[in-house]
């Protein structure tokens, strides 16, 4: 049996011209030319005893699948080690709601009929190696020491594993543990967010406003901007939030979230704006951006990861403040001389895994869904919907969210079930 799957890595189904009205939006002619396309591949399968096959009901374009569909990664190359780290042909998406359709023998914990969130990290138990290693003894699952062996192609999430593919196909396998009930009262819309949510949690428990009375800026408000405000505004109602937005969309779910917003550009505008609001003192800046000294921001969640966006932030932090990379970008240079200068923290925040949130220690799924339940509003932020067919579309929205209005595109395979 053969089903619909968008396969990413092969040829594209027929050579896509994007033609003259596409040459000004380096987006749209990355995804004429993306090598991708809607195909049928085999049936589902167990990947192991303990596996289950799931069919998907909603599935989320993260920003990560975004830039690798458009090929948006900047015009710097490197050798990057993640290369050892996935496996071609991939059937993406790794942010979904589903329903469990099939159990293998060893399988645990969930149930046939139940609807479930995926957590995608294709950690030592999924890949069948016991004992598990250090990281996922602690929780730390995206830390995980073994992405490339056990009984799985080499891959760090559901997605990018040629073996484990995702959810934008009609079946998906998922390993007993990576999958999470969704209470009765959450809504699919709610919770194919929490990937997302889960991402931007930990990028806040483990890199806190340090109390009391802190001021933090959210740069970007896709997705994983957007969770980030909410994620701070409901865990550390005292502390001020900027958030930086490029559309009118993001910018309105921002204020309604209860943060102040500035928009992206000019880049002096932004340096300017956030040192207004914070208190930041600014001096220099003579053919070029001036600093904050002192700077007035305690910490950035940058979701966003490009030079732009380093070179603002460590202008506008205060000395000794944080800046937390949680977006993913192509690697760039940047004037970083105010990271020594203001001896400024700068750390890396790699998705999620076991979370402390109130003194509670769960995984960061658990957590996201929980608080999509019960304290957190995020109605309205998957904008768009697809089906798998009109998959260009989908994209296409997300190249124009100037015109589109998009923040979370999903495609939807509720009709089909």
């Amino acid at each position: 049996m053969a089903v619909q799957a968008l396969v990413f890595g092969v040829a594209p189904e027929q050579p896509r011209d994007p033609g003259s009205a596409l040459d000004d939006n380096p987006l749209l002619r990355g995804l004429a030319a993306t090598p991708m396309r809607l195909m049928e591949v085999d049936n589902a399968t167990f990947l192991g005893p303990d596996w289950v096959v799931t069919r998907p009901r909603l599935a989320g374009i993260c920003g990560s699948d975004a830039k690798q569909v458009f090929m948006d990664w900047g015009e710097v190359t490197a050798d990057n080690p993640m290369s050892a780290f996935f496996s071609l042909p991939q059937v993406l998406g790794h942010e979904v709601v589903a329903e469990v359709v099939a159990l293998g023998p060893e399988a645990r914990g969930v149930d046939v009929g139940e609807r479930v969130v995926l957590n995608p990290w294709l950690s030592c138990a999924p890949r069948g190696i016991d004992p598990p290693c250090p990281a996922c003894t602690a929780g730390d699952f995206s830390l995980c020491w073994n992405f490339a062996r056990g009984r799985l192609s080499a891959g760090i999430h559901t997605g990018v594993s040629s073996d484990a593919t995702g959810g934008w196909a009609e079946l998906m396998p998922a390993h007993d543990s990576m999958l999470f009930p969704v209470p009765d009262e959450l809504p699919d819309e709610l919770a194919v967010l929490a990937d997302p949510f889960a991402v931007s949690l930990h990028s806040v428990t483990r890199h806190p406003p340090p109390p009391p009375g802190a001021r933090v800026m959210v740069y970007g408000a896709g997705a994983l901007g957007i969770c980030a405000t909410a994620i701070v505004r409901a865990l550390h109602p005292d502390v001020g939030v900027l958030v930086v937005a490029r559309f009118d969309a993001q910018a309105a779910l921002a204020r309604r979230l209860g943060a102040d917003v500035i928009r992206h550009e000019p880049a002096l505008r932004v340096v300017e704006e956030a040192a207004a609001w914070s208190g930041g003192v600014l001096v220099g800046g003579e053919g070029g951006l001036p600093m904050a000294y002192p700077g007035g921001i305690d910490v950035v969640y940058d979701t966003i990861g490009k030079r732009e966006t380093f070179e603002v932030s460590s202008r506008v932090l205060a000395a000794r403040g944080t800046l937390v990379k949680a977006g993913v970008h192509g690697p760039t240079l940047w004037e970083d001389t105010p990271l020594y200068f203001k001896e400024l923290s700068m750390v890396g925040s790699n998705a999620f895994g076991d979370e402390v949130v109130d003194g509670r220690r769960r995984h960061g799924i658990e957590h996201a869904l929980d608080m999509l339940h019960t304290r957190v509003d995020l109605t309205g932020m998957v904008t768009h919907t697809f089906s798998l067919d009109d998959w260009q579309a989908a994209f296409a929205a997300l190249a124009t969210q100037d015109r589109s209005d998009a923040i979370k595109v999903a495609f939807d395979f509720r009709q089909k079930a």
